[in-house]
């Protein structure tokens, strides 16, 4: 698993202070930054409801464009489990004193997070330059603000992948996906009650011709469908019956793709890669009703 600390996080961002904490940021606040989380404890692949709040202080110079929200979550030794950088709601050149910008994402711990505190930090950065904004909060150092934490708990039913291609990682700490074939199967056990299905996708190949069509189905019949375009992450939420998951003791769903690509007949992308993808599966989790 990747891991970095805070060192690492330094060297690739623009250098407001010498080190991790150790001078003072004199520059005056362009906002206040609040984040909340839906639920102070997490097991590994949960998703997490998470509300940000901005509030530009009163008298500020309006905001530069091109700025996005950073979001790095730490353990208790500093070291980088995961990130969520993401543009905010309102473009921060839309930002303005006195009204408040608030939006909720949904935000998956890592299936291979170990068990422990999690810290947040979190505020906001230039895409082009690599600057960071002076906010209102409590300053870690090299403006990154703590902003909450959640206790990581041990996955209580894991999801099992079939018929998916090997996992694979990108150089963001915690991200890891599998391609999906035609059709390809997930299971889990059976806990006989009602649940709900978290399933994250994307399709990251900007030159397909189409979006891709994708259908959700258990033994019981089609459970949804969706519309995965290329580009940001979509998530479902898939309500299932103790009916809908059948009498074994491990539940089966089927996730089927109207179109595939092969990367090494795509001539854009000027790949060797002779598999048949569909999309990719970057989450799946299974929540208890009521948990």
């Amino acid at each position: 698993m990747w891991r970095v600390t805070c060192a690492a996080i330094v060297a690739c961002a623009c250098v407001v202070a010498s080190a991790c904490g150790r001078t003072k940021d004199t520059a005056p606040p362009v906002a206040s930054i609040a984040v909340s989380l839906s639920a102070p404890r997490a097991e590994s692949g949960a998703p997490l409801t998470v509300t940000y709040t901005f509030t530009m202080a009163a008298g500020a110079a309006p905001m530069p464009a091109d700025q996005w929200v950073f979001v790095h979550a730490l353990d208790d030794s500093n070291e980088l489990l995961w990130t969520d950088d993401h543009p905010p709601s309102t473009p921060t050149q839309d930002w303005r004193p006195g009204t408040p910008v608030t939006y909720t994402r949904t935000m998956f711990v890592p299936g291979n997070t170990p068990p422990g505190l999690v810290r947040l930090e979190a505020g906001v950065f230039s895409r082009s330059s690599g600057s960071r904004l002076p906010l209102a909060g409590q300053d870690r150092g090299m403006r990154a603000y703590d902003v909450a934490s959640v206790m990581v708990a041990p996955v209580t039913n894991p999801v099992a992948a079939e018929g998916w291609y090997d996992p694979e990682t990108g150089e963001a700490p915690g991200r890891q996906w599998r391609w999906s074939r035609r059709e390809s199967h997930l299971s889990f056990a059976n806990p006989k009650a009602p649940i709900t299905l978290y399933l994250q996708f994307d399709q990251p190949v900007a030159s397909l011709p189409t979006s891709q069509a994708v259908e959700v189905r258990s033994p019981a019949g089609a459970l949804a469908t969706l519309t995965v375009p290329a580009g940001a992450p979509q998530v479902v939420k898939v309500p299932l019956t103790p009916e809908q998951l059948g009498p074994g003791e491990r539940a089966e769903v089927t996730v089927k793709v109207d179109t595939t690509f092969v990367p090494a007949a795509t001539p854009q992308l000027k790949s060797t890669d002779t598999r048949e993808l569909g999309i990719r599966l970057l989450n799946a989790f299974v929540e208890m009703k009521g948990s």
